[in-house]
C-alpha cells in the first residue's frame, strides 16, 4: 500500500507536508495526518480528524485508488439578518492511497471514533506471512 504523491502548488506546502503540518490548499481545506501501520493479517490506516460528522466522509475504491473524502457544506443563511462577512462556507479534504493486490478488498471496514477515522484492510490469507519453525541442520 503506497501514498499517492501530492503535486505541490509552491514551495511553501512541500515544506508544510514534510513537517507533518495541515497543507492549507485553499479557505476551509486541509489535509489530515495519517499513520498506516502493517502486520501480519493487514494494514490499519488511522486519519486523525476530530470533530467532524461520520455521515459525511465518502470512502471510494475503485481501480486500486482507496479515496477517503470529506465535505461539509455551511448551513443556510438566515433571511432576517444581513450577512457582512462570511469565510466559513466549506470544510473539505481529499486523501488517496493506491491498494495492491495483497488486500482483500470485499473485507475493508471503516469507523470513525474520537476524531479518528480508522479503516482496516485485510491481507488476503495467501499473503498472510505465518511464522516458521526452521530446522537446523
Amino acid at each position: 500500500m503506497t501514498l499517492v504523491k501530492h503535486n505541490y502548488r509552491n514551495l511553501d506546502n512541500l515544506f508544510e507536508d514534510f513537517f507533518s503540518f495541515p497543507v492549507n490548499q485553499a479557505a476551509g481545506r486541509t489535509i489530515p495526518s495519517v499513520n498506516i501501520h502493517e502486520s501480519a493479517d493487514g494494514f490499519q490506516l488511522d486519519l486523525v480528524a476530530p470533530g467532524l460528522n461520520k455521515s459525511d466522509f465518502k470512502i471510494n475504491l475503485e481501480k486500486g485508488l482507496l479515496t477517503i473524502s470529506y465535505e461539509k457544506k455551511a448551513e443556510q443563511e438566515q433571511k432576517d439578518r444581513k450577512t457582512h462577512r462570511r469565510e466559513f462556507t466549506v470544510s473539505s479534504f481529499k486523501r488517496s492511497f493506491t491498494i495492491d493486490d495483497q488486500i482483500n478488498t470485499e473485507a475493508i471496514e471503516a469507523k470513525y471514533e474520537n476524531g479518528i477515522l480508522q479503516l482496516t484492510l485485510p491481507k488476503k490469507e495467501e499473503v498472510k506471512v505465518l511464522p516458521k519453525e526452521i530446522a537446523i541442520a
